[in-house]
């Protein structure tokens, strides 16, 4: 059960990195948006660092997956408390910032507000349990 938990966790998180690659490197998705908006326009515009950057944190929270898995490495207390702050980054932003991202969120009348309560939330939510499971297993 872990390891096939493990590689799906993964396997989420190694495509979420490599849109960000793409994104980091100018590739567009027209259909939907993935930054908060305010009145109509983008709360922030990430550098191609900062994207590239999160890229390397969701590829480091895909093998760790792996490791807590026991699909590479073993598994061991240190892949567990990994695992364990790994789920409450996720858990923590489904819950969100009581203002633009999350479900407890205040402005919910955005083109994003929409994605973030039916997709973004929902697999934060998912990614967090799966890794509460990996690291409760790994201790």
């Amino acid at each position: 059960m872990e390891k096939i938990l493990g590689l799906i966790t993964a396997s989420i998180l190694f495509f979420l990195s490599a849109l960000h690659i793409f994104w980091a490197f100018g590739g567009t998705l027209e259909s939907i948006t993935v930054i908060p908006e305010t009145n109509g326009k983008p709360t922030f515009v990430p550098s191609k660092g900062l994207t590239l950057l999160v890229a390397l944190a969701l590829f480091g929270f895909g093998a760790v997956a792996l490791w807590s898995s026991g699909n590479i490495f073993i598994p061991n207390r240190t892949s567990a408390i990994f695992s364990l702050l790994i789920a409450f980054i996720f858990l923590g932003r489904a819950v969100g910032d009581f203002r633009l991202v999350g479900y407890f969120k205040k402005i919910k009348n955005t083109k994003f507000a929409k994605y973030d309560y039916l997709l973004y939330s929902p697999v934060c939510i998912v990614l967090g349990i799966s890794y509460l499971y990996l690291g409760w297993k790994s201790f």
